[in-house]
């Protein structure tokens, strides 16, 4: 995670997630680039740095007031850049920190600077579907989640202090799960002091022995130190991951997706998503197979496995 993107409109859930960006910026020895999109009408013709792109100075040689609107809205947005940029170097001075504007629609932006500056993780504030005069709504995130080609952090409430001691990995524990393997590894490394709760939802008790046993098997096919297995009964994954994530609690949920093609056969129905943007703590999507700059493909040693 040495390159992390944070994509900013200046609200309170953005300044959760540049907060834990810096935070995981520092424990990496990455640095983080923060990015404004500002969606400029067809008629606009001024340039991301403030300036008209025809070079010339005089709003009414154009003559728009939309023009000045947009042109005094793009050195606002450098002025609360700056502003992020100087609380970094107070909190952590040794987190090289960037500022973008980019002027295109939000989704094509972020896809594009992710491409372009070999983004590894994308920190992203998550808010609820009833905000609407906010910029960053779940489906936002959750777009986000199902089409980036690495992975995303969604951040819905304040984290000053990153200190992180339980990971939670839900999963029913199939086949495609041991292409997680690597990722949980990264994860532990990052994260030295953590347990990692390896969670089963099932929908009755007549098969948490079963699963019990797959969690057991997954464990230790793959050496993952301080795990600790976990098998709760919900009506359906969504309910039963927020639950036991709040009760553990969680300070870090990690799913893996599909992305474009489709969710892995435990979270099927958006169930990804929703708890990305639902679930209380910050919770990290990746797309199993296709995680640039997180997995750590060498195997932890003295692994050790409990019970609960």
């Amino acid at each position: 995670m040495k390159n992390i993107l944070v994509p900013t409109d200046f609200s309170p859930e953005a300044h959760y997630a540049f907060e834990v960006a810096v935070q995981l910026a520092r424990r990496t020895g990455g640095r983080v680039l923060v990015l404004h999109v500002v969606e400029m009408p067809e008629t606009a013709q001024f340039s991301t740095y403030g300036g008209p792109v025809t070079g010339d100075e005089t709003a009414g040689a154009h003559g728009s007031l939309e023009e000045v609107f947009v042109l005094k809205l793009l050195q606002a947005t450098k002025r609360r850049m700056h502003q992020l940029i100087a609380e970094a170097a107070e909190r952590a001075p040794e987190v090289p920190v960037q500022d973008m504007v980019h002027t295109a629609r939000l989704h094509t932006a972020i896809l594009q600077v992710i491409e372009e500056k070999q983004i590894d993780l994308v920190v992203m504030g998550a808010q609820g579907h009833t905000v609407a005069e906010h910029f960053f709504m779940g489906s936002n995130t959750e777009r986000l989640v199902r089409t980036a080609p690495c992975p995303v952090l969604a951040v819905k409430h304040p984290m000053p202090n990153l200190d992180v001691q339980n990971l939670v990995f839900p999963s029913d524990f199939a086949a495609e799960a041991d292409c997680a393997a690597p990722e949980l590894r990264a994860m532990l490394a990052l994260f030295p002091e953590a347990t990692l709760h390896l969670l089963n939802v099932v929908p009755s008790a007549a098969q948490r022995a079963p699963a019990l046993e797959k969690i057991t098997r997954f464990a230790h096919r793959h050496q993952l130190a301080r795990t600790l297995s976990a098998v709760v009964e919900a009506a359906s994954p969504s309910v039963g991951i927020p639950e036991y994530a709040q009760q553990v609690p969680a300070g870090l949920v990690i799913l893996p997706t599909h992305g474009r093609t489709g969710l892995s056969r435990f979270l099927q129905s958006s169930i990804a998503e929703q708890v990305a943007t639902h679930t209380f703590p910050p919770v990290l999507t990746f797309r199993l197979g296709h995680s640039r700059g997180l997995a750590d493909p060498t195997p932890a040693a003295g692994a050790t496995l409990q019970s609960a």
